[in-house]
């Protein structure tokens, strides 16, 4: 059973997210609470294997907690779970160890796959306390099948293009983009088009007076 700590200062959200939690059953929850400062310390005495972390709460930001929790050496997971959308957010709390990040609202589907996803690397690093390559290599794959990727994407590459989308201040063409990166035009624009097709980045097509139109790509 995985111990589940939430930190959620929304008290209808807050029930909304035991709800779906409840609806897993390798998950049990262990804790609940609307402030940072309590989250943390209830955290360092009942030490759950996950937190889902809001970002906006009445005294500390979900970021200080963060920080606490990682200078506390306290050996938990974190999903966030929050409205924030800016790309340096996101970006910081992966730089801490966010395993993932939900952005409000989001359907039980979604959070399902993230805690689904999450089970499965917490039962591969709990199998056995050595871990040999190709059990890293499969550990990272785990990580990478909530996004069920076609043959010749990479989870890496995805990543890197989706978040140098969202530091982008206006949408932006794949060359624009292919120039930031430095990848091919080709590569950036497949990844583009795949983050379109299933939903998380736009496209506003330009059509001009002659030759082709522009695809301008934006979150």
């Amino acid at each position: 059973m995985i111990k589940v700590f939430i930190v959620e200062d929304d008290p209808m959200v807050l029930d909304v997210n035991i709800g779906f939690l409840k609806r897993l059953p390798l998950f049990q929850l262990c804790g609940s609470t609307t402030l940072g400062a309590e989250a943390v310390k209830e955290i360092q005495e009942l030490k759950p294997d996950l937190i889902l972390l809001d970002m906006f709460l009445p005294d500390l930001s979900g970021m200080e907690v963060m920080k606490l929790i990682r200078e506390r050496n306290i050996p938990t997971d974190v999903i966030m779970i929050t409205a924030a959308r800016d790309a340096q957010t996101i970006h910081d709390f992966f730089r801490l160890g966010a395993v993932d990040y939900l952005v409000k609202p989001f359907r039980f589907d979604r959070f399902k796959s993230a805690l689904e996803t999450y089970e499965k690397m917490w039962n591969k690093l709990n199998a056995a306390p050595n871990l040999q390559q190709e059990d890293i290599d499969e550990f990272k794959q785990i990580q990478g099948q909530a996004e069920y990727l076609p043959k010749g994407l990479s989870e890496k590459t995805l990543k890197q293009i989706f978040f140098a989308l969202m530091e982008q201040e206006e949408p932006v063409t794949s060359e624009s983009l292919a120039s930031v990166l430095g990848m091919a035009r080709v590569t950036v624009r497949r990844y583009l088009e795949y983050l379109v097709q299933t939903k998380k980045i736009r496209v506003h097509i330009q059509y001009g007076s002659v030759g082709r139109p522009s695809h301008y790509y934006f979150i």
